[in-house]
């Protein structure tokens, strides 16, 4: 039962914790894509954590559960655990990590459900919007071209992605801009940022009073554009996508002295305008190493009696 509140503990520590010390760097925004892997790292720890407290939990609470999780375990290892009577204490944590973890794979299917009904609806859209001309063939190309006043390029997700411009786009991209904004777009599809963006959601919408998933959420929104930008900037160069964006964005009033719903748009040119220097890549790879270790820390707490015990 110590090692189910170890690692209930450790999970309560890092999901308050980590979002304060993340957020405190400053080097995110100079790395958003290794950003984005410890941000991921943080919350698979937080998750394991919470599922490995569940499974000893109920190890201690139910003779069949814990014939299960010690099956093939060596003499001793189960002794190691003190999974005597615990009251009913253990049934009760069980149980409600249990409905947590149910509930989060709820969550995460109504995201993703959601995410399919938008995605037929766009394409229903663009079908009435921009129809296929004799001959044409649906999904032949990426680029869908729709006839509308207000400047627009967005990325439709899913098995033939489309890459969607409005006319008023065109007539205002000049010269590589337009692929700038393609490249941007493609960034988002290859790393498959909407699936990070899903669990993300999923997690906060579940969870709303947990500091790291709201936080999560938050950056995930913010970090997959920065990368998305850093990828259209190593093929054309930051003042072209910077431009892009400007003249994207420009009629919105994002860039004007009242905050809007889009106001990470300014960061996002100033950054891209002058950016800073990025980080070494010794520096790079231990960030990322560092943050590949913090998973393994529950396993560690979880593991160690059993590892004392064959010692």
């Amino acid at each position: 039962m110590m090692v189910s509140l170890a690692l209930l503990l450790l999970g309560a520590l890092a999901a308050v914790v980590a979002p304060r010390l993340v957020s405190r760097a400053d080097w995110p925004e100079r790395e958003p894509v290794v950003a984005l892997w410890v941000w991921q790292c943080v919350v698979a720890a937080v998750l394991l954590s919470f599922a490995l407290s569940m499974t000893f939990s109920a190890a201690a609470a139910w003779q069949f559960v814990r014939g299960h999780v010690f099956a093939s375990a060596p003499h001793g290892v189960m002794e190691a655990y003190a999974l005597g009577p615990n009251g009913p204490w253990s049934a009760v944590l069980a149980v409600i990590l249990a409905c947590g973890g149910l509930w989060t794979g709820a969550m995460l299917a109504t995201e993703v459900h959601r995410a399919h009904v938008r995605r037929k609806r766009q394409r229903a859209e663009l079908l009435v919007r921009s129809p296929l001309m004799p001959g044409e063939v649906p999904g032949s190309g990426p680029l869908v071209v729709l006839e509308a006043e207000r400047p627009g390029a967005w990325w439709v997700p899913g098995a033939a992605p489309r890459l969607v411009v409005t006319t008023a786009a065109l007539r205002r991209l000049k010269g590589r801009q337009l692929e700038a904004v393609l490249a941007h777009e493609q960034g988002h599809a290859r790393a498959r940022h909407d699936w990070l963006l899903h669990c993300s959601a999923a997690l906060a919408n579940g969870f709303p009073q947990i500091p790291v998933f709201a936080a999560f959420r938050a950056e995930m929104h913010r970090l997959v554009e920065l990368a998305a930008d850093d990828v259209a900037s190593r093929r054309f160069g930051r003042l072209t996508i910077a431009l892009a964006l400007v003249e994207l964005n420009e009629e919105r009033g994002v860039f004007g002295p009242c905050p809007t719903p889009g106001a990470e748009l300014p960061r996002r040119v100033n950054r891209l305008l002058t950016p800073a220097p990025r980080l070494t890549a010794a520096r790079r790879l231990r960030l990322t190493a560092a943050a590949a270790l913090v998973p393994v820390v529950p396993l560690l707490v979880a593991f160690v009696p059993g590892l004392r015990a064959l010692g």
